[in-house]
């Protein structure tokens, strides 16, 4: 009888099934990426991001330029050496407007030495109630931004089509929407995302809405190549630990998506085979 070599790699370490997440031909290994905004305090940012393991944190650029409260400080609190900044257009209603904050945000990410990074969460949001992104908004910043050189992370609804859309005029992602963002209702999206995933060609960051790592997992479950939480991590009543959680969340859907579940019957089917019983 053939024993388990525990010390084996395959059988201790599973990440010879992955590669890593790669976008505009820059890689990371985490799955996970995070923010800055809700913290109650900047030592809780500090260490939620250490205990996420992220790799990838995002700004709101016009917060940090402005110094809007809960902002003052946010730039150097961060190990810029260690963590890749992707800039956001948060707090821009028109496309106008997110051309000019991802301008800044390039400028930005220069001055705290991160020559090379193009990167920028593209948000063109002028509904204030619901915060629901502008498609029509977003394509056209998204157009003149790719022509620019950027590197475009545009979030959005999770419309299929739109994705697509924004593939096709060089986006480096897309990001829909789980639910509304700060609401914390998890996958409510879940059958379009899960179309945007199966004919994307860019990775797919599901963002926005995911308020638990049961939610978490869910969505890297379904195949999305990562993940953006910010609310459910910074407004937990203990954010570092929920940061470590939706960091094990991640890693733990990405292993099932990549292992493969067992399709969904509806009939049993015992675990234990049937040949070979003793007949009394």
């Amino acid at each position: 009888m053939q024993t388990l070599d525990k010390s084996s790699p395959q059988t201790s370490d599973f990440r010879f099934l992955d590669k890593s997440l790669t976008i505009a031909g820059k890689t990371f290994q985490s799955r996970l990426m995070t923010g800055t905004g809700k913290y109650r305090n900047i030592a809780e940012m500090q260490q939620s991001i250490i205990a996420s393991s992220c790799e990838i944190v995002t700004v709101a650029v016009r917060r940090v330029q402005s110094n809007a409260p809960g902002h003052e400080g946010l730039a150097e609190a961060i190990d810029w050496s260690k963590i890749w900044m992707l800039p956001n257009t948060a707090g821009c209603q028109t496309a106008e407007d997110a051309i000019r904050v991802a301008r800044l945000g390039r400028e930005m990410a220069k001055i705290l030495g991160q020559e090379d990074n193009n990167f920028v969460k593209l948000e063109v949001i002028p509904d204030p109630k619901y915060l629901l992104p502008d498609p029509i908004g977003t394509l056209a910043a998204a157009e003149k931004l790719v022509k620019e050189g950027f590197v475009v992370l545009p979030y959005i609804n999770a419309d299929p089509m739109l994705a697509k859309r924004l593939e096709e005029v060089g986006c480096a992602t897309v990001m829909p929407l789980a639910s509304p963002i700060g609401s914390g209702q998890g996958l409510k999206n879940a059958a379009n995302i899960q179309i945007i995933i199966d004919n994307a060609q860019v990775p797919v960051v599901v963002d926005a809405g995911i308020g638990a790592p049961s939610e978490a997992a869910a969505a890297m479950e379904m195949g999305a190549d990562a993940l953006l939480i910010n609310t459910a991590i910074a407004q937990a009543q203990n954010p570092p630990a929920m940061a470590r959680a939706m960091a094990m969340a991640a890693e733990a859907g990405r292993l099932a998506y990549l292992a493969g579940r067992i399709p969904v019957k509806a009939y049993a089917s015992a675990s234990s085979p049937l040949s070979g019983i003793i007949n009394s």
